[in-house]
């Protein structure tokens, strides 16, 4: 069995982040997103990757290299735009060649794994296997009716009238014969071609397509607070442990780990919360929730529930919260008066600020 993962796409909504880096290596917990994909398809036992990879190809490349350090081998497929889920199976065809595949969506996290969803698929070798979740808006989904005996009916994506509060997770697992499916559908109104379609092809040409609801964690972090919420919900689950310096004047509290070459002096660090390797927290407070990344810099300011990538600098302003600072930023307090705000914002900015 091999696996299709899905790497590709814009990230509009993940924007002015994604403008300089690939939405699926925004971390959460201190790791990109696309590695908890990886990691639960090799825990799976599935070690042949396809990585269907867009404008940000050099990036993903350079992060996941040929998967041997996750105990896999990678092939990677270009997509030259986003065309579609079912337009990247149907470019990745000379990879899958006639083998059973998970397609995985690598901004999507399944916090409990997919082991057992694949070991039932290869028992009983459906033509498909979808994962299906209750949501409360499913208009922002591909939205799924079951018959009253829990058999696929109709698919539909991102209806304006939902049918059925039972989403699409991002994780599908197919035989070959969706291969046939995917050359057979038309190009939708979105101008894609849509894997809910091939789906209901496989529905309408009478295959054997198994739901199964997934009742654990899952999320699709396509936007900021759901990636905040998926951070927060991942570090409930860390191993507190201390391999930098804590000084006497400092206090950890609950899940707190702090990587190696990391210095915590004269703060507070309420967990679940990370502090990455070579970073300086000083005469701060860092809160739950809150993963500060490698080669920070934290000093006189309060964090909480929030997300701060590599190389960032947080200097004596007061509290942040919520928010998700990109790589190698700046946030100081201005010293003159009279009292301003001094901003330097990208396309797609969101800021709010209190008077």
């Amino acid at each position: 069995m091999k696996a299709l993962i899905l790497a590709g796409g814009t990230g509009s909504r993940m924007r002015p982040i994604t403008h300089t880096a690939a939405k699926q290596l925004v971390p959460v917990a201190n790791k990109p997103i696309l590695f908890y994909a990886i990691e639960a398809l090799v825990a799976a036992g599935i070690t042949e990757l396809g990585v269907v990879v867009g404008d940000t190809e050099r990036e993903i490349r350079a992060a996941v290299g040929d998967g041997s350090r996750f105990g896999a081998r990678v092939t990677y497929i270009a997509q030259d735009r986003p065309r579609g889920l079912a337009h990247a199976v149907l470019v990745s065809r000379d990879f899958l060649a006639d083998d059973d595949f998970v397609m995985y969506l690598g901004d999507n996290i399944l916090v409990s794994g997919i082991t057992d969803v694949v070991a039932r698929f290869r028992r009983e070798r459906p033509a498909a296997g979808i994962l299906l979740t209750k949501v409360a808006d499913p208009r922002q989904f591909g939205v799924v009716e079951l018959s009253p005996d829990g058999q696929v009916v109709r698919l539909t994506e991102k209806p304006e009238h939902p049918r059925s509060d039972l989403a699409l997770v991002g994780v599908y697992l197919f035989s070959p014969a969706v291969h046939e499916a995917v050359r057979s559908v038309p190009v939708s109104a979105r101008g894609e071609l849509e894997i809910t379609d091939a789906v209901q092809w496989l529905v309408d040409h009478g295959h054997t397509v198994r739901p199964t609801v997934v009742t654990g964690y899952w999320k699709d972090t396509g936007n900021v607070a759901d990636t905040l919420e998926v951070n927060r919900t991942i570090l409930e689950t860390l191993a507190p442990e201390v391999l930098g310096s804590v000084d006497s004047s400092s206090e950890l509290v609950g899940r707190v780990r702090v990587e190696r070459g990391a210095s915590v002096v004269r703060s507070r660090i309420v967990g679940p919360a990370v502090i990455g390797a070579n970073t300086v927290v000083a005469d701060s407070y860092i809160g739950p929730s809150t993963s500060v990344a490698d080669d920070c810099r934290i000093t006189g300011s309060e964090l909480e529930f929030s997300i701060v990538l590599n190389r960032s600098v947080i200097d004596g302003v007061g509290r942040i919260e919520a928010s998700l600072i990109g790589r190698d930023a700046r946030v100081r307090r201005a010293g003159k008066v009279p009292r301003a705000h001094r901003l330097v914002l990208g396309d797609h900015s969101n800021v709010q600020i209190a008077s």
